[in-house]
């Protein structure tokens, strides 16, 4: 893994931010069971968009031959995890987000929008959770790309109990993961699914039962730091685009950015050179999957 961590953002913040390769993102108000304010979701917005930026700006600046490899050092991977036992509670009802903001569309409602951030981030977002992931929480983790949990994890969308919109995702990406009759079964009765349940029904991806979950994202980002950089972000671009569209234009989407990448890059005399060097490698080892 790459260099040692070093906080950027001060834990009073209510969100640590750690720079390395890759980066965290922690909700760091355990003592609130890791709800989020005003501060809070500005802090969030704040560090996924810086994160987005970075790698925009690094897929716009031209490779040089001092710098290859795609990579940059920007982060392979973002993990978005907990403070202490649990991920996160929802909305701090004692000093809650401005709903209005959030429900907004307007630019500058987005800028501090923390889910629309997690959206422009180009590289994978691994959800390290823990505990109760509740409502407003639920809908963070809804917007990682990769989820994973422990057996302590409970879901829960209590939208309807007490009144409130979902604005974040959760209408939307609850049935896409586990099919519209299990995202109404939980919705229309806030009833809570545990980890086991959630892991069957497709909510959690994967379900950590030995170590500590959090040491099991920073292994799999290790992971995906070890293939290709710019394919990741490209192949990740070429997900979300298309699996926002029907399917026959996703299909038509997946083509056009396949023709861009090769017309960049099948120049190079290097483009299969990568996979047969590894085909042809007798002493590589051979790991064994964990899927």
């Amino acid at each position: 893994m790459a260099d040692a961590a070093s906080p950027s953002a001060p834990p009073t913040a209510g969100v640590v931010v750690v720079r390395r390769i890759p980066l965290v993102v922690t909700l760091n108000r355990p003592e609130k069971k890791n709800c989020f304010d005003d501060e809070v979701c500005r802090a969030l917005a704040a560090a996924f968009r810086d994160a987005a930026d970075e790698i925009e700006g690094c897929d716009r600046r031209p490779s040089s031959d001092e710098d290859d490899d795609g990579g940059d050092g920007i982060p392979a991977a973002v993990i978005l995890t907990g403070e202490g036992p649990l991920f996160c509670t929802g909305a701090d009802l004692s000093g809650p987000p401005n709903p209005l903001h959030q429900s907004s569309d307007l630019p500058h409602h987005l800028r501090w929008n923390p889910v629309h951030q997690m959206e422009q981030v180009g590289v994978p977002i691994i959800g390290a959770l823990r505990g109760h992931v509740i409502t407003g929480g639920f809908e963070l983790a809804l917007a990682c790309d990769v989820i994973l949990g422990d057996e302590t994890v409970s879901f829960r969308d209590t939208h309807v109990k007490f009144g409130l919109a979902p604005c974040w995702g959760l209408s939307q990406r609850l049935s896409l993961r586990i099919g519209p009759g299990r995202a109404r079964l939980l919705s229309f009765t806030a009833r809570p699914v545990n980890a086991r349940k959630a892991h069957e029904w497709g909510l959690l991806d994967e379900l950590v039962t030995e170590g500590d979950v959090l040491d099991r994202a920073l292994e799999l980002a290790d992971r995906i730091g070890c293939n290709d950089p710019l394919m990741v972000r490209r192949y990740k671009r070429a997900m979300v685009e298309g699996g926002g569209m029907e399917h026959r234009r996703g299909l038509q989407r997946e083509r056009e950015l396949g023709l861009a990448h090769y017309l960049e890059v099948v120049g190079d005399g290097m483009t299969f050179e990568g996979a047969k060097n590894f085909i042809s490698d007798g002493d590589r080892p051979r790991m064994q999957s964990r899927l």
